[in-house]
């Protein structure tokens, strides 16, 4: 064999052996033993080398074929387990350099355009060669080689970025290789100048192209999602490191200073010895201004992304302590590259389109000189000579004479410059003002936020220098420059109101005062003018509504205000009255006739909102001043309130009633803005008649009322268009689309006090705005936060505790859903009379509000609209009708003719009783109680879904129907239906209803809407039996009545004949055995009470009797049925145990009643049992299928209530007792051992389990406990379950432990149990220690072991005697993981350790004495942890609100431990420094969020307060120079607001 491959290397190098036998024969040499070739790995891999490199330089031509295929045989051999196994054994097998220059050709071809097919198998051979060490010497040994590579390899993965293909892995692979290596060398090498060449001659564009295409590409579904979520943050990672490292070494720092600092700052400059070899600075700005490397379209685009990445850079590397102005000019050298502006002739030089992307890098420039600290102002004035000043003010110059309002960045660009100091600005204050506030038209919401940013910076800078009356002045100026004055937004949005309130309240008064002047004085030269310029009334009509804000928004004078400031607002309030609003009512008033005038509204919208300012503001003063005197004063005490609603001279005085006729005219005709001002007036009139009257006289009520109707009818007319817009409650900004909500939110704000005074017609129209609005489903979207909208405003009074109380409005709201209902239902093609008589319930001419009365009756007005002070006539009318219409709607449930909505009725149906569901329906009075019982009860009765209607839409409307009906009869008025329709007829129609409509719902059984609807109807039964029961009227007539027509009704007739209807079924026999189950129920629960009179008692035993009967026979049939398989055991489950405790319950009364022995009682009920058969045959289906009954909690419910029943009964004993609590423990372990149990499924049964386990418990004796114990926890608890992967089955265990613990047990098992609990405690110490070691069980076996230690230290009080039987726990504990968790299963673990360390504290003080300081050790692990993990992360890291609502819970738990460690004086007193010490040591190592420290510290505050002076003092010397500051803040902060705090409190305490 040897000879005949002994030639392998002479065909290999033959010209006659074609490639393909070549290639064949190299693939057989390469992993046949049996071919001898001296060295034949090297041979074979210089062959394939020579060969491709040979055909890469022109030597001899070849197929592209072979090409490939010689490629991929390279590819192979470099990849092949065989190369890999020689190397580890030491032999030497080397590549070419040429190898490693092809392969950067090859890159080079592709990123040309011209990729060769093979490109994939090249990146591939390119990274087995960089991931093999005896390979990669090619690239690491010729770092040019390196370089050159990821210079193509960068240009490879751009060009694929910037194409329409979907992105693959492997060019980023090969990239981040090639990357590491690169860095591996580059901190090798020791000449920073030979790094800064290769990195700016050949790295720096290829990466920053790389970086923005990363960054920029709109990522698709088809791209590989490992490039988009890891290779893409690594890979900017690297080339930030790679340029950092390479561009800015300490070594460079001189090179930079030279060329960037001035001669006379330069200190190599002025030694005048080193001699410059590198110019950093002007290499950089050539190679970013290369516009023959970028793609033309991107150069600008990635030369702006840039330039803030090369100055954070720099600042990382340089900006440190004495390297200030370097940092500057090299932000200016920069800056002036960005080529945003010619800095010498203030020339444009960008495109329109390039604007946003300069001015977002000349804010991500400025931001960074702003968060370096690199401008002092104080430093650069006395020492450079204000040369920062001068770029930065020539800047902001040019920023704001080239305004851009429509760019965002353009604002935070100003933003920051105010922010280093706002003398940029202020030279170009007015212009700033003007083209960024005042003239800036913006829609945008992200431009109107930086906008607002801006100018909340600017009122705060101002506040602080105690300027703001000058920005004020510029405010003014700007608006009264001539401008079109139509298209100025409002002044102030909410925002900037409420930044304005703020700096207000920091102000001195005087300067609040000088504001209102400047103000003031401005408007009085505004009004001559107004008559002559039309444009002046617009100027005037901004300058008010400025004027309204400030004072609005200014703190108000009390009786702490210095008299002069007291003085001088007393003499601006005369000025404004006098000089400003008489003037403008006057013009009002003298062209009242002329209503075409083109300014008039403008001046009537400035008169009316001052008027209504003036007064607001004077009443303020009046209510906070005792000082100030109003002009208003002697007005109201000379005269009283006119009974006319558009006389205001009780509140301005100077004004006559007819002149305010002819302004209240002139000003309805106005715009909106002057409406709604004389509506706020009118309500302010209003109140001021409630607070200077103490007795309402008839003029007085006259007065109210007029106002109050005027308050309604003003804005009928503009709800009624249903056209709005939402309103931010800025009267500024109010329009003819946003008056309806403003007049809306005005009359629901003080609907309390009008609806007394309203009169019926209105409290209809309110009503039925109410309702429109809620119904109407076309929410307004607003851009402000604090915007309203006309639905926002209805629902807050609909949720409101107010609405209940206004049972006038209720009462017409109830009637305007009737009247919905009735228009809705009546145009249905199919009349229902039953619906058509709804209009009797919601007619106007009957009193609905029997028990309440108006305000006018107080008054002896006359005026009566309630039925208290009713003839009898009208007393009985509103029940007669009730009563008519209810007998009406049960004979037409009778006749089973039903109405047939459509789909988009059905949905508006389903609105109106969301709506009635927020309605608080127990505080409605009694008619209305009744009225909404009767419409839920005739819907839910007399409709029906049309075919095209969507069932689970149609479930939902009778599911919410019956949930209203039961809301409705657990309410204070239920008796009240009786008065109108028996109990009886009332089920009786309700079933009949249901029965009919279970033939359309049988494609429905066993969905979840149909079982909320299953819910609703046995909810609504409940309640209704017990009422009737409790009512103590008829009960054994009614009850029995529907029993009798449950068993007689057809249904039933066909469950006992075995001639059951397809068509009703299952549905239908759903619908039954609810009703029979509840009514069974009812009467069981009912029948305790009932003992103590024994004819109710033997009627209802015999009703248990008769029903429990009739539910044996529908589950029989049912259980027979073809539907048996559908509906699954939960729809029987409950009417099995009902039937069981009926039988029970009624073979106990049997025996009771034959005064029976026990024994004989014993055997009545063991051959008495109807269905034995069927209860054994549901206890075995339940065990077997509990494990697999995954989320249905319901059934889960059911099932434990059931295993309760049955194994208490004397029916279990026949199976065997030992038997059925052995099989019960194994079932109930197997269903906690199912994966799907959680945490919070077994919260949610965990009361039912233990009513069980507590049953079974009972029953067991001590030997079998013994054994069960042992099968099922102890040996489940041994380590070599985890180690096998079964950690389902600890947690199972571990779960049973701690639940039967909870359980009371016998005082034989207790003790039998507590003897077990060391060897248990060892093993669950053990379990944690093992489960440690791997994060995924942190949820299965770590927090569950620590769930249940605590139980066992908790129920252990007392009874554990050996202290290191507790003390265990301390050592578990500390091998618990803190660190690297998720933040929900980092509370879930912190929680329980916390609850084990509380137990240990709280339950055993006695152990605490000896392990304070094992217990301090695992309590400081807490700490550090919280600590770490509440540091503060710049927004949170982004991570959710959620999120950190845990690390709050954990802080606070640890606050719990603190105070309870504090508590424990004589444990802990000598360890309190101790615990200080260790706090402030970790405080002092991360900056932690200020909630999270605010319960650390009020925690540490305690243990501080178990510290002497001895401590004090001990710690201010021991400790680190660092901690000791901090310690001192801490100490200053406890003396200051906590010891003060508790010393105050101990001087009151006995």
């Amino acid at each position: 064999m040897a000879a005949i491959y002994s030639g392998v290397h002479r065909k290999l190098k033959s010209t006659k052996t074609p490639w393909e036998d070549k290639l064949k024969l190299a693939h057989f040499a390469w992993i046949s033993h049996q071919c001898f070739l001296p060295n034949k790995e090297q041979v074979l891999i210089d062959w394939v080398s020579h060969s491709l490199v040979g055909y890469f330089n022109k030597k001899f031509e070849l197929s592209e074929e072979i090409v490939g295929k010689l490629w991929t045989y390279l590819d192979s051999v470099i990849h092949s387990k065989k190369l890999q196994i020689l190397l580890k054994e030491g032999k030497t097998i080397n590549l070419r350099f040429s190898v490693a220059q092809i392969i950067n050709d090859r890159i080079s071809e592709s990123t040309s355009g011209k990729s060769p097919a093979y490109i994939y198998t090249v990146l591939s051979c390119c990274k087995g060669i960089l991931v093999t060490p005896a390979l990669s010497i090619i690239y690491t040994a010729k770092c040019e080689l390196m370089v050159e590579l990821l210079n193509r390899l960068s240009l490879l993965a751009s060009h694929r970025l910037k194409s329409e293909d979907a992105v693959r892995s492997e060019e980023f692979e090969v990239l981040q290789l090639a990357f590491n290596f690169y860095l591996l060398i580059q901190r090798q090498q020791t000449n920073p100048v030979r790094v800064f060449g290769q990195v700016s001659g050949h790295l720096l564009q290829p990466c920053l192209y790389l970086r923005h295409m990363l960054t920029a590409r709109p990522w698709k579904e088809e791209d590989d999602s490992c490039v988009h979520y890891h290779f893409s943050k690594e890979l900017r990672s690297k080339i930030d490191t790679i340029l950092q490292m390479g561009l800015f070494q300490a070594d460079c720092l001189p090179f930079y200073r030279e060329e960037l600092l001035p001669k006379k700052e330069s200190p190599e400059k002025k030694k005048g010895h080193h001699k410059a070899t590198l110019i950093p600075v002007e290499i950089l700005l050539t190679k970013l201004s290369d516009s023959e490397f970028f793609d033309p379209s991107l150069h600008f685009t990635v030369l702006s992304s840039s330039l803030p990445l090369i100055y954070k850079l720099f600042l990382e590397s340089y900006c440190k302590e004495g390297n200030q102005l370097v940092c500057f000019y090299m932000f200016a050298r920069l800056f002036d590259s960005l080529h945003v502006f010619d800095l010498n002739a203030s020339k444009e030089m960008l495109h329109a389109s390039e604007w946003s992307q300069a001015l977002l890098s000349a804010e991500q420039l400025i931001n960074s000189v702003v968060s370096s600290d690199i401008y002092n102002i104080a430093i650069d004035r006395i020492q450079h000579e204000e040369v920062q000043f001068s770029f930065f003010r020539k800047v902001a110059e040019l920023l704001i004479n080239h305004s851009k309002p429509d760019i965002p960045a353009w604002y935070r660009c100003l933003k920051a410059l105010v922010l280093l100091n706002h003398l940029t600005v202020e030279p170009d204050l007015d212009d700033l003002v003007s083209s960024a506030w005042i003239d800036a038209d913006i829609s945008e919401l992200r431009v109107k936020r930086a906008q607002e940013a801006l100018l909340s910076l600017l009122l705060q800078t101002y506040t602080k220098l105690r300027q703001l009356p000058k920005l004020f002045q510029e405010v003014q100026s700007v608006i009264c420059r001539p401008a079109a004055d139509e298209l100025r937004q409002s002044v102030f949005t909410s925002s900037l109101t409420a930044k304005l309130s703020e700096c207000l309240l920091e102000l001195p008064p005087n300067q609040i005062i000088d504001i209102w002047d400047v103000i003031l004085q401005r408007c009085q030269h505004l009004i001559p003018d107004v008559l002559q310029y039309s444009d002046m009334a617009l100027k005037l009509r901004m300058l008010c509504m400025v004027l309204h804000t400030v004072l609005f928004t200014m703190k108000s004078l009390d009786n702490s205000t210095p008299v002069v400031i007291v003085r001088r607002a007393q003499s601006l309030m005369n000025k404004t009255l006098k000089e400003l609003v008489l003037p403008l009512l006057n013009i009002l008033k003298d062209n009242c006739v002329n209503t075409s005038i083109v300014w008039l509204d403008k001046v009537s919208d400035s008169a009316v909102l001052l008027c209504y300012t003036w007064v607001e503001i004077n009443n303020m003063f009046q209510l906070n001043c005792g000082m100030y005197a109003s002009p208003e004063d002697q007005l109201v005490a000379s005269c009283c309130f006119p009974a006319e609603y558009w006389d205001f001279s009780s509140l301005i005085p100077d004004v006559s009633a007819e002149q305010w006729r002819k302004v209240v005219e002139t000003a309805v005709q106005s715009s909106t803005l002057s409406k709604y001002c004389l509506e706020l007036l009118l309500a302010h009139k209003i109140k001021k008649v409630f607070i200077k009257t103490d007795v309402l006289v008839d003029l007085d009520i006259k007065t109210i009322k007029s106002a109050a109707a005027y308050l309604i009818q003003s804005g009928r007319t503009a709800l009624n268009e249903g056209c709005s817009a939402s309103w931010t409650r800025d009267i500024s900004s109010l329009n003819i689309l946003s008056y309806p909500v403003a007049h809306w939110h005005l009359v629901l704000s003080n609907l309390t006090l009008l609806v007394p005074y309203l009169s019926a017609d209105d409290i209809k129209h309110v009503a039925d705005v109410l309702l429109v609005t809620l119904l109407d489903s076309h929410k307004c979207t607003s851009d402000e936060g604090t915007a309203v909208t006309l639905l926002t405003v209805s629902s807050s009074l609909l949720h409101s505790p107010t609405f209940s109380e206004l049972q006038l409005v209720c009462s017409a709201f109830v009637t305007s859903i009737i009247r919905k209902m009735h228009d809705l239902l009546c145009a249905a093609p199919e009349k229902n009379a039953s619906f058509c008589s709804l209009h009797m319930l919601a007619s106007d001419d009957v009193s609905w509000c029997e028990d309440s009365f108006t305000f006018s009756r107080i008054h002896n007005l006359g005026e009566v609209k309630c039925s208290d002070s009713m003839s009898d006539l009208e007393s009985l009318t509103c029940w007669k009708i009730m009563e008519a219409f209810a007998q009406n709607m049960l004979s037409f449930i009778k006749t089973g003719h039903v109405v047939t909505l459509i789909e988009s009725e059905l949905e508006i149906l389903l609105k109106v009783l969301d709506i009635m569901s927020a309605v608080k329906l127990d505080s409605l009075m009694s008619p209305n109680h009744v009225r909404c019982f009767l419409m839920m009860m005739s819907l839910a009765t007399n409709f029906k879904p049309s075919k095209d209607c969507s069932t689970s839409k149609s479930l939902q409307l009778f599911s919410t129907c019956y949930f209203l009906l039961a809301c409705l009869q657990s309410g204070r008025h239920a008796n009240s239906v009786f008065k109108v329709v028996h109990p009886s007829d009332i089920l009786d129609g309700m079933m009949t209803s249901l029965f009919l409509l279970s033939e359309d719902f049988t494609s429905s059984v066993g969905s979840t809407v149909l079982l909320e609807l299953l819910q609703s109807v046995q909810q609504f039964l409940n309640v209704f039996f017990s009422t009737v029961i409790e009512r103590r009227q008829s009960t054994q007539l009614n009850l029995q009545k529907f029993a009798s027509f449950l068993e007689h009704c057809q249904l039933m007739k066909g469950i006992s004949s075995s001639k059951l209807s397809q068509n009703c079924w299952p549905v239908g026999g759903q619908f039954l055995l609810v009703a029979l189950v509840t009514l069974c129920q009812s009467v069981m629960s009912s029948s305790e009470e009932s003992e103590k009179r024994q004819h109710f008692f033997d009627t209802f035993v015999v009703l248990v009797k008769q029903i429990s009967d009739l539910i044996g026979k529908v589950i029989l049939f049912y259980l027979q049925s073809q539907y048996s398989n559908r509906l699954g055991q939960s729809f029987f489950l409950t009417g099995v145990t009902v039937l069981l405790e009926a039988e029970v319950w009624w073979l106990s009364y049997q025996a009771e009643e034959e005064k029976h022995s026990e024994d004989v009682v014993e055997t009545t009920l063991k051959s008495n049992l109807k269905y034995i058969g069927l209860y054994k045959s549901f206890y075995s289906q339940i065990l077997k299928e509990l494990h697999l009954s995954e989320g249905n909690i319901l059934f889960l419910k059911a099932a434990f209530h059931f295993l309760k029943i049955f194994c208490s009964s004397q029916e279990a004993h026949l199976i065997g007792l030992d038997n059925m609590i052995a099989s019960t423990f194994s079932a109930l372990k197997k269903f906690l051992s199912a994966p799907w149990v959680t945490s919070n499924i077994l919260q949610e049964i965990e009361a039912s389990l233990n009513k069980l386990l507590i049953q079974l418990l009972q029953l067991c004796s001590v030997e079998q406990f013994y054994l069960l114990m042992n099968q099922l926890i102890i040996q489940d608890l041994e380590v070599t379950n985890i180690w096998e992967g079964q950690d389902r089955t600890v947690q199972s265990a571990v779960t049973l432990l701690q639940l039967l613990i909870l359980c009371p047990l016998k005082e034989d098992i207790e003790r039998m149990v507590w003897c077990c609990i060391p060897q248990v405690t060892t093993a669950l110490v053990m379990l944690i220690r093992e489960a440690c070691q791997d994060q995924s069980l942190v949820s299965t076996v770590t927090v569950p072991v620590l769930q249940t230690l605590a139980t066992l230290v908790k129920q252990g009080e007392g009874i554990i005697r050996n202290p290191h039987h507790v003390t265990l726990v301390f050592g578990a504990l500390l091998t618990i993981p803190l660190e690297q968790l998720k933040t929900d299963k980092y509370y879930t673990v912190f929680l329980a350790y916390h609850e084990v360390l509380f137990s240990v504290l709280q339950y055993h003080p006695k152990v605490m004495l000896k392990a304070a300081p094992s217990f301090l050790n695992c309590f400081h692990r807490l700490v550090v942890s919280i600590i770490h993990e509440g540091q503060q992360k710049g927004e949170r890291a982004k991570g959710s609100s959620s999120d950190f609502k845990f690390v709050i819970k954990c802080a606070q738990l640890v606050e719990r431990m603190y105070t309870h460690i504090a508590a424990k004086t004589e444990e802990f007193t000598i360890f309190s420094s101790f615990m200080v010490s260790q706090y402030v040591n970790e405080l002092q190592k991360v900056t932690v969020h200020p909630e999270v420290k605010k319960h650390l510290t009020e925690g540490i505050y305690h243990i501080l307060d178990l510290c002497i002076d001895r401590d004090v003092k001990f710690l201010n010397t021991s400790l680190q120079m660092g901690v000791r500051e901090v310690f001192k803040d801490l100490y200053e902060s406890y003396n200051h607001y906590h010891k003060t705090k508790k010393q105050g409190e101990e001087k009151y305490t006995s």
